[in-house]
């Protein structure tokens, strides 16, 4: 049994209010002329019109190969998600995005982070909740592809951070002097010890950045100061004269600006302007993933102030909340987190377990493989060769005749073709064998339940859904099953009544009394 949920790439919510999108087309440099250009932007504008998509902008790499990710508009297109203009992409097809799967896998990593979804107009990736423990997989293999090709490259920087060398850094009030170290730019020094006198008198971070961004002052990387800008330049010991780079800490390896005891004194300032009571955001781990035994209602997070000043919160049924139509009491948010992290933590640590969903993987790349084009390409390649061994025969029996050796070159042509499609997609698309798979869900195996990133990793690879009942029994839907069914309260009941083979059910010891 398992809780299909909408695919990111494939399905689009049937939202009122249109989703903001933005296309993304590209075209290399391997003969592809501008024309492709504008059928991609045709394509990609149909789709949006079909599926409630509203596009807002464009980017566009012309001749530029996707396997490099060095392309103008798409890395603008990255730090555009990042600051919130639109919340999906539309691409052509998947090759567009990236030819290198561990940098695809990372970017799109990336664009998760900033609840951006990505859409393809001519290509359908198939649905099914394996795909995101493989998608999991995938980007395990690119954190150690980046960090296996990254290690010469931090070699190279420890030696020359050894030299007190700039790294290519860009650090206001500073330049990179001819020995390849930190010297003082006199102008952006004054702006600096500017920022630091007026904030050590009293003055609003808000009311400095603003001054400065009036009178034309920027960043070192020429952008607006903001909140942040100025307190990563207070908090900066460069401008002691601090030079640090991993386990290199000099004291003296870059020229002074500050000096210490006006940098002290901002530092207490700062703590006590950026440390009070709630300022921290609460983070609640199984939104979208908990929902109400009672009603089938997702719980979401709540909480409040008692009146001793004690910050309580909860996950609470939404049916409860809004219209009081169900009596589910509400369950403490850290007691509820922690019963899941731990039954999902005792599950991978299982050797069995691990085993069969790596197999359920396997199975799901089988599936997904067969409907992707290598399916449609090997297709073509057998009716070519049927066709030609079919001629072959026929000038064999004395049928000879000048069309016949022309549709013969024809087809030998086209085969060529199709051996380099063949060829780019099992280049494009690698498929992982289970002792890869197992060697990246085992890592799983060794996180730490206290270590709130692995508890997200945890949550997001392997849970599906979970059910929380007024006894306090709960029903964990895992991301595995093979059928594609569609979880409802009706289907849970009838697996606990069964003993669903991937739905597992357990009562917890009973939650504190809110």
């Amino acid at each position: 049994m398992s809780r299909n949920k909408i695919n990111k790439q494939t399905n689009v919510a049937s939202e009122t209010t249109p989703m903001r999108a933005v296309v993304y087309a590209r075209y290399s440099s391997s003969g592809q002329r501008e024309e492709s250009i504008e059928g991609q932007l045709r394509d990609c504008y149909e789709f949006a019109r079909k599926n409630n998509l509203n596009i807002i902008g464009e980017y566009v790499d012309k001749a530029l190969s996707g396997k490099t990710d060095n392309r103008p508009d798409f890395q603008r297109m990255l730090r555009d998600s990042e600051r919130g203009h639109f919340e999906a992409i539309i691409m052509w097809k998947m090759d567009r995005f990236a030819r290198n799967r561990y940098d695809s896998a990372m970017y799109k990593y990336r664009l998760k982070k900033n609840g951006v979804r990505i859409f393809y107009a001519k290509e359908t990736i198939p649905e099914g909740p394996e795909g995101i423990i493989l998608e999991s997989v995938l980007e395990g293999y690119a954190e150690y592809y980046s960090e296996n090709l990254s290690q010469n490259v931090r070699r190279g920087l420890y030696d020359s951070a050894l030299e007190l060398k700039t790294l290519g850094q860009t650090v206001i009030g500073y330049k990179k002097g001819l020995d390849g170290r930190f010297e003082i730019d006199p102008g952006q020094a004054a702006v600096v010890q500017r920022i630091f006198n007026e904030y050590a008198a009293g003055e609003r971070a808000k009311d400095i950045y603003g001054r400065l961004n009036d009178e034309g002052y920027r960043t070192s990387r020429g952008g607006m100061f903001n909140k942040n800008s100025i307190r990563r330049i207070l908090q900066n010991e460069k401008y002691i004269g601090i030079y640090e780079y991993e386990d290199i800490r000099v004291e003296g390896g870059v020229p002074a600006i500050i000096d210490r005891d006006l940098f002290q004194k901002v530092q207490t300032m700062v703590e006590k302007h950026h440390v009070s009571p709630g300022a921290k955001r609460e983070r609640y781990l199984l939104t979208a993933k908990l929902f109400c035994g009672l009603c089938g209602s997702p719980m979401t997070g709540d909480g409040g102030t008692s009146r001793n000043g004690s910050v309580h919160s909860y996950y609470t049924c939404n049916k409860r909340k809004y219209d009081r139509n169900c009596k589910k009491e509400r369950a403490p948010k850290e007691w509820i987190e922690k019963l899941v992290v731990k039954g999902l933590f005792e599950l991978v640590s299982s050797d069995e377990f691990i085993n069969t969903v790596a197999d359920k993987v396997i199975e799901y790349q089988v599936r997904e493989r067969g409907r992707s084009a290598l399916e449609a390409l090997e297709a073509r390649q057998k009716d070519n060769e049927k066709k030609i061994a079919n001629l072959l025969n026929a000038i064999e029996s004395g049928t000879n005749t000048p069309s016949v050796k022309s549709r013969l070159i024809e087809l030998e042509s086209e085969r060529a073709n199709i051996d380099k499609g063949i060829a780019r997609e099992l280049i494009s698309d690698p498929t992982l064998d289970k002792k890869q798979i197992i060697f990246f869900l085992e890592r799983f195996k060794n996180g730490d339940i206290e270590d709130e990133a692995y508890c997200v990793m945890l949550v997001d690879t392997f849970l599906n859904s979970v059910f929380l009942y007024n006894d306090d029994r709960l029903v964990l839907v895992l991301n595995y099953s093979g059928n594609g069914s569609k979880v409802t309260l009706s289907t849970v009941e009838k697996a606990i009544d069964g003993g669903g083979a991937v739905c597992s059910s357990f009562t917890p010891s009973t939650a504190p009394s809110p």
